[in-house]
């Protein structure tokens, strides 16, 4: 009595009290209360205590569940009966309500079916004892119904710990007492007030997908009720819900196949298709269009192969989704995407023709299939063009709406791959060019008219530029020379820029391509100093055009390095931020990569310089001014010499770049060297002047390797050994580096080993111990002759068997 007073109080408390802290402290008492194996009894009793209210009642029987499910094992074996008896007794208690406590003690007693076999349980198993409870006190069958509604959801509620072979049999029991249950429930169809739970447990026994015959089932009462009820004037979630379980019954994997569900299949579908009419039904409220849209939606999926043959019948399934995919709700309308991709992906692959026979047949059916359902997808596209259109009050709304709306035109550029690859790519883009023009009569060239159908189109054509032929020649030019006469406005310039970066190689390789460059170049430099996120876009669209048009561009490297310098000092009226400026970075240095080698020189010192005067104006403050400067006013410099040494695939020029900028690397190292970001970034730069320059770095390599050599056995920076793991990658192999290799190795081991001499170390370094071991892997593999005789071997393989005990998957691996 105690016990439970407390946890009334308990209770009382987390509900009531006004202070925060004493609520939250209540929470973990009740938490660690329902862990103990007093809770049992307590919640029991509570249960059956007819003064307890009804926060108690909640409380006691969500704990009653829950140790039911996970800690039945604590219970004797003679504690089943009593405990099933009570939890009976509990079920008819609350036939009444409240449903939250009947839903408890529902799951509870579908928890311990779980548990206790048939045998055990006794009655011949839960269902037949079920039965006889119903037939004995049909006052209670509301709870009965309940119970027998969880019963098969249960099978599949991995919180209850049975074991899996219990798990397994369980399976077995319902599936032999599947013909009772419904049995039980098409009996209290009779009770007209009952229906709606009879049909919800009949929806649940489906979704177990235990094998009735069709034929049973296509006449069976349940059915036939459910499918009567779509006719209602009030829509009814369960018979929907029983339809839709019925439409993915018939698809089930081991069903046969769709053809052995004919029977079945021939008194759905008619029924799903009087539906049809309702969905442009003013009167019909938004769930009961819903509803109605989701048994559609479900259709098409299950029987999108059927579908597939384009046979007449299949294709009025088409146009009913047609109908969904135009609804104005995009909640409704995108229940259909999935099947649009489906069915492309049948249309389109060659697998789903080889019962044609001969490659001819299959040429030939393939063909047919597509022209069927040309007109479809053709549709398909001219209705969701309008859902990527920005909403009139987006700046408005929050950031979860704005975040949907995102995730609704990444949806939407989907469904549109989709068609492109049934229409091709040209026929898309000319019904998305048919609305950028209509969209383009009426946007003014000032930024107060409406831009939004304009930007809609252009991110329709932007989502399917992989599908368009890089020498379009209809629509590509007409498209590009309509960029330049819209409107500034930034939404709509920022999806401009990425078009244009989207089909960059269609102006490599088109032949007039290039005679557009200058004015999207114009376009790009305003996007740059539009706004922050129009200029993100511009610089990855400058990335993409460098890339493509690299040969092009090589005539015109002045021009753009006024936009690199412009970006990346910072002084001009970009508004490019420094991580977006990596993008002008790796543009400028592929087109450097095009250069001849004397050149590129010149060009490689000139892309560097601004880099290079930030850091060499922070060194000449002296050492104190630059250990204190923040970690960001350096890296990002690094950061852009690194990508410059990634991107120029000019060995010989960037050896020479990095043995005239070592002093400056150097003066970093000696004071900064304590800095994590920094020397990470630092490193990444000498790692991509390794991998580009290779033997050629010559003088330099040695420098750069005596130097973190040295700082290594201060420091630990884990980045001076994946910078060390490169090098041994390209000089392990060559005699003439083995000794000062071999010098290297057994210092940076040496240190490490002693750094990882207990599990706690992997554990709390694990950046150390993963390169630590993908350097040693590095070296087995390029120097296997100064790796396995060198002092430190032995020790690493220690570390190494300490080390394979974590779990930590990178490390072990390596």
């Amino acid at each position: 009595m105690e016990l439970q007073n407390t946890v009334k109080e308990a209770l009382n408390a987390l509900y009531h009290h006004p202070d925060d802290g004493v609520r939250m402290q209540a929470d973990r008492w009740l938490q660690d209360f329902q862990r103990t194996i007093d809770a049992w009894q307590v919640a029991d009793n509570l249960l059956h205590d007819a003064s307890s209210n009804q926060e108690t009642l909640i409380f006691c029987s969500q704990t009653l569940r829950s140790k039911v499910q996970r800690d039945f094992e604590e219970l004797p074996s003679e504690a089943f009966r009593p405990l099933r008896d009570s939890l009976n007794t509990l079920l008819k208690t609350f036939h009444k309500g409240p449903p939250k406590v009947r839903t408890q003690i529902s799951l509870a007693v579908a928890a311990l079916a779980v548990h206790v076999p048939a045998d055990d349980w006794g009655d011949g198993g839960i269902i037949n004892w079920l039965r006889d409870e119903m037939n004995s006190h049909p006052e209670f069958i509301p709870s009965f119904l309940e119970l027998l509604r969880v019963l098969p959801e249960e099978e599949f509620n991995y919180k209850i710990a049975a074991r899996p072979d219990r798990r397994r049999q369980f399976e077995k029991e319902l599936a032999s007492a599947i013909d009772t249950a419904l049995n039980i429930l098409t009996a209290c169809l009779n009770i007209n007030e009952l229906k709606e739970q009879v049909l919800e447990a009949f929806a649940s026994w489906l979704r177990l997908r235990h094998r009735i015959p069709a034929s049973t089932l296509s006449s069976h009462p349940l059915v036939l009720a459910a499918l009567s009820s779509l006719n209602s004037e009030i829509l009814s979630e369960a018979s929907v819900n029983v339809i839709s379980e019925l439409i993915h019954y018939t698809a089930a994997r081991n069903s046969g196949g769709v053809s052995s569900e004919l029977a079945l299949i021939q008194v759905i579908v008619p029924q799903v298709m009087s539906l049809k009419p309702q969905l442009r039904d003013p009167s019909k409220d938004e769930e009961d269009i819903k509803a109605i849209a989701r048994l559609f939606s479900d259709m098409g999926d299950a029987y999108v192969e059927l579908i597939a043959t384009g046979s007449d019948e299949s294709m009025l399934i088409v146009h009913a989704l047609l109908e969904v995919a135009s609804h104005p709700e995009f909640d409704i309308a995108s229940m259909t995407f999935n099947f649009w991709h489906n069915l492309q992906m049948i249309l389109t692959e060659r697998e789903s023709y080889l019962a044609c026979g001969n490659e001819t047949s299959i040429e030939a059916e393939k063909t047919r299939r597509l022209q069927v359902f040309r007109s479809s997808y053709e549709s398909l596209v001219s209705l969701v063009i309008f859902r990527v259109q920005y909403p009139l009050d987006y700046f408005d709304i929050s950031m979860e709406d704005q975040r949907d709306f995102k995730q609704t035109r990444y949806a939407v550029a989907d469904v549109l791959i989709d068609a492109a690859l049934i229409l091709g790519g040209e026929p898309t883009l000319k019904i998305l060019y048919m609305k950028l023009v209509e969209a383009i009569s009426h946007c003014g060239k000032d930024q107060s008219s409406d831009w939004r159908p304009a930007e809609a189109a252009l991110y329709c054509i932007k989502a399917i530029s992989d599908y368009v032929s890089d020498i379009e020649a209809e629509v590509m030019p007409q498209i590009m020379s309509l960029l330049p006469k819209l409107p500034h406005q930034p939404q709509l310039l920022q999806t401009v820029c990425l078009t244009i970066g989207a089909y960059s190689k269609w102006l490599d390789a088109s032949s007039n391509g290039f005679s557009h460059l200058p004015t999207l170049i114009d376009i790009l430099v305003r996007g740059m100093s539009t706004c922050e996120d129009s200029a993100a876009a511009a610089a990855l669209a400058f990335r993409h055009i460098c890339n493509d048009c690299k040969k092009k561009l090589c005539g015109s490297l002045d021009g753009l390095f006024q936009i690199y310098q412009t970006a990346v000092i910072g002084e001009g009226p970009f508004k490019v931020s420094a991580e977006d400026s990596l993008h002008l970075v790796e543009a400028l240095s592929m087109v450097i990569t095009e250069l001849p080698s004397e050149h590129a020189k010149k060009a490689l010192e000139a892309v560097c310089l601004p880099s290079v005067a930030q850091l060499q104006e922070m060194i000449n403050q002296g050492p104190q001014v630059l250990g204190q400067k923040n970690a960001r006013e350096l890296t990002v410099h690094f950061d852009r010499l690194a990508n410059i040494f990634r991107y120029v695939n000019h060995p010989e020029a960037v050896a020479d770049a990095i043995q005239k900028l070592w002093p400056i690397f150097k003066a970093i190292f000696d004071v900064r060297a304590w800095d994590m970001r920094t020397m990470e970034s630092l490193c990444r730069a000498c790692k991509n002047a390794v991998r580009t320059s290779k033997r050629l770095m010559g003088v330099t390599i040695g420098a750069m390797l005596e130097e973190i050599q040295g700082l290594y056995g201060q420091h630990h920076q884990p980045c001076f050994l994946y910078l060390s793991s490169e090098v041994i990658k390209i000089f392990g192999s060559d005699p003439s580096c083995a000794n000062y290799l071999k010098v290297l190795i057994e210092s940076l081991f040496s240190h490490t080993a002693c750094l990882l001499t207990k599990i706690q170390d992997f554990t709390s370094r694990p950046d150390i111990a993963d390169d630590c071991f993908l350097l040693a892997s590095r070296c087995i593999r390029y120097c296997p002759q100064l790796f396995f005789p060198s002092t430190v071997f032995p020790s690493l393989v220690d570390c190494a068997m300490i080390g394979i005990t974590v779990q930590h998957r990178r490390s072990c691996s390596n």
